[in-house]
């Protein structure tokens, strides 16, 4: 079947660091991710879906986690804890782009994150677009999510949700996907997503 969109899920596919922020806050400042998980298990959420300001969000927690500086600071620490693009996927993204296919991201992310990515890890100029939660009004797996990007490619350049392929490394996005009618994929690594793309 004809892929026109590829759909890239940032932290876990596009973005492979050693640990997620949590994991590797515990390993710095010695603070259990039991602690944290409420936070971004709950509240968290509603930065995600746009909802709420993650700096409001984070006053009455930074004593929890032993934060000793500004929340501006913590975010810094943050977003520069998980600042890796795996560049084999750039660089396929590339040879997908010279191809005529458009690559894009579509990610669960709070505004202060997304605007990060999008500027300072230079995710405007990989993608030909990116489809991030906050921005939506919505989150993975919720449909409306799915149903706001392939809309938009729809308008953009006619893309069918049948010609639209995902890649995430969530079973449940892949299942809510599928039930749109797109080519999803669960990315389980960069060797099985290169073998699955490579005749694209």
């Amino acid at each position: 079947m004809e892929v026109k969109a590829i759909i890239f899920d940032a932290d876990g596919v596009v973005i492979n660091s050693s640990g997620y922020f949590s994991v590797q806050y515990e390993k710095e400042f010695g603070v259990s991710n039991d602690v944290m998980a409420p936070f971004f298990k709950g509240i968290f959420q509603e930065a995600v879906a746009g909802r709420a300001d993650l700096k409001e969000l984070l006053v009455p927690e930074i004593k929890k986690w032993k934060w000793k500086g500004t929340i501006d600071e913590l975010l810094e620490w943050w977003f520069k804890a998980e600042h890796y693009v795996d560049e084999r996927i750039a660089k396929e993204i590339r040879r997908l782009q010279k191809k005529g296919i458009k690559c894009c991201l579509g990610t669960k992310q709070e505004k202060y994150r997304a605007a990060y990515i999008r500027k300072d890890m230079g995710f405007e100029k990989i993608f030909d677009d990116l489809y991030i939660s906050c921005e939506i009004g919505h989150k993975k797996p919720e449909k409306e999510f799915f149903e706001f990007i392939q809309n938009d490619l729809a308008k953009k350049y006619s893309i069918r949700k049948n010609e639209i392929m995902l890649w995430d490394n969530k079973e449940e996005n892949i299942a809510a996907s599928k039930k749109l009618g797109w080519q999803s994929y669960l990315y389980e690594g960069f060797d099985g997503f290169q073998k699955t793309i490579s005749n694209l």
